[in-house]
């Protein structure tokens, strides 16, 4: 009794320091969950993989409860990443972490091959972990370009005229802009989810197992692709109100289903395939799969002699081991180590970080060398997602030339959720595409102190054109890498007590006659003038 009493008193206090230690990444990721339609299936995994583990306690019992040490270390190394994560404000390396400080919680309870027996369970929960921004804008990017060209295929095997310029399909008089809800990714990562459920449970060769959560990805380009043609020929017949509303919806739902069916059907074509001679059906792949290797019968059912004596070796194999929870000294003390860790982070919240003087954007002249500015405001709903300190955003103009928005963000300190946006994800946006992004070197020129390593981006809706020169000034550092900012941030948090910093973007138009040269000679001078005057707003 006291055994349990311990049990379920060091796993609550558990919960609460998690909790604790971990409340902003969890807040962001049930924001995740809940707000966005391609992580919606997040909030379902941690009850799976609970299910999972609960099915599987015949088999952790007939492995052995022990406490083992191993785990401390898997904490130990969670927690690592938790204060990498804290000071260079990456949410994914907090979930990473929060995943293996649980996962060495288990270890140090139930030992090494308790926890072998549910790896797929603990491993399930990676799922619903949102995918970094650099990888998901690269993946929707690529998948807006497959689901285009098979929606233009689709859409000429029917007869309907249509041309693929990007991810723009041209219908004559219509034009459709594959953006990014619906390039397939809300499919692909629920989709994927399922497969690698659908895999545990089909107990079955491994090679089909891997083909089967391979083809997650085909599977839900092609439907994507197919249900983007469907809406080029609604448009075509019904015009451009088909493609929206309740009928987008639906379509997409009816769609999903139909990429499910499909890999049911995959899953029913792999279960026949083999060797001839007796095999289980396509049922019994899957009602075996978790089925109890303990001796005493499952609802009327023998298990197989096989599992019989697998059960049997196992148990006498390490008399010594347990079947029984306790709370022993290893979990205890894996326990009692979070409460240093979670007091630690109370104090690094409150600790006070060097700002340096600098001078308000407010201030920032709108008459620079012949630049005459406009100086504009942000929306509320973009200021409370950006969480700056203090922003500057101005449309420039030199004589008759096109105009040059200017934005620059500052951040006092930028801790978790406080930090600079790169623009490579918040580009795309009113139908414009990214149409390419690469680093480049603007020379010093007359009033620049130092040259500059940028990156360039050229963004494209229909006929338009827009150039995009952004980058990150981090303390005395001019970075094009948002990784390397995240790198830094960490550095300097530690050795100079300071994370504050800001982005910079410029962009311009490509005007009427123009090029792209003439677009670039313009930003050049533009940023070789206000250079100079930055380094008052945003100090080294």
């Amino acid at each position: 009794m006291t055994s349990k009493l311990s049990l379920v008193f060091s796993a609550a206090l558990a919960v609460a320091l998690l909790g604790y230690l971990y409340f902003d990444s969890l807040a962001f990721l049930f924001g995740h969950w809940i707000g966005s339609e391609d992580y919606s299936h997040g909030m379902f995994v941690p009850l799976i993989s609970l299910f999972l583990i609960w099915q599987a306690r015949h088999r952790i019992a007939a492995a052995g409860i022990e406490n083992s040490w191993w785990g401390l270390a898997v904490i130990s190394a969670g927690l690592f990443l938790y204060w990498i994560g804290e000071f260079a404000t990456l949410y994914v390396l907090q979930h990473v972490s929060l995943w293996m400080v649980i996962v060495g919680l288990v270890i140090a309870l139930i030992g090494v091959r308790g926890a072998r027996a549910i790896a797929f369970p603990l491993s399930y929960l990676l799922t619903s972990i949102p995918l970094p921004v650099f990888l998901y804008a690269s993946l929707s990017s690529q998948l807006q370009l497959w689901s285009s060209a098979l929606g233009v295929g689709c859409l000429q095997l029917v007869g309907v005229t249509a041309f693929r310029e990007g991810n723009v399909i041209d219908l004559g008089p219509v034009q459709l802009q594959v953006v990014e809800a619906c390039s397939g990714i809300r499919y692909l990562l629920p989709l994927t989810s399922l497969a690698l459920l659908c895999a545990y449970l089909f107990k079955d060769r491994m090679w089909k197992r891997v083909v089967l959560v391979l083809s997650s990805v085909p599977i839900s380009v092609l439907v994507n692709g197919f249900r983007i043609g469907m809406i080029g020929v609604l448009v075509e017949w019904y015009g451009q109100g088909a493609a929206e509303g309740f009928y987008h919806l639906f379509e997409g739902w009816v769609l999903f289903m139909a990429s499910l069916g499909l890999l049911i059907l995959e899953m029913l074509v792999l279960a026949g395939i083999g060797s001839k001679g007796d095999r289980s059906s396509f049922l019994n792949r899957f009602t075996w799969a978790n089925r109890s290797p303990d001796p005493t019968p499952v609802a009327g059912l023998q298990p197989p002699p096989l599992q019989l004596l697998t059960s049997t070796l196992q148990r006498s194999q390490y008399p010594h081991v347990s079947n029984r929870l306790f709370p022993g000294p290893a979990y205890l003390c894996s326990v009692a180590l979070l409460v240093p860790v979670a007091f630690a982070s109370t104090l690094m919240v409150e600790r006070e970080e060097v700002s340096p003087p600098r001078a308000m954007f407010v201030d920032f002249p709108m008459k620079l060398d012949g630049w005459l500015g406009t100086s504009l405001t942000l929306e509320k709903q973009y200021i409370d997602a950006l969480r700056f300190d203090d922003y500057l955003l101005a449309d420039y103009r030199f004589g008759d030339g096109q105009p040059v928005n200017l934005y620059a963000a500052y951040y006092r300190s930028q801790r978790k959720g406080q930090s600079a946006h790169s623009p490579q994800s918040c580009l795309p946006g009113g139908g414009w595409e990214i149409s390419s992004l690469n680093s480049m070197d603007l020379p010093a020129s007359s009033g620049m102190v130092r040259s500059l390593h940028v990156n360039r981006a050229l963004i494209q809706k229909d006929s338009q054109k827009q150039i995009v020169l952004y980058w990150f000034k981090q303390r005395d550092r001019i970075l094009s890498n948002e990784y390397l900012v995240k790198v830094y941030l960490f550095w300097d948090a530690l050795s100079r007590g300071r994370t504050d910093g800001a982005l910079v973007r410029i962009i311009s138009l490509v005007g009427p006659g123009e090029t792209e040269d003439i677009v670039d000679q313009r930003l050049l001078r533009f940023v070789s003038t206000i250079e100079p005057e930055l380094a008052r707003y945003v100090p080294d």
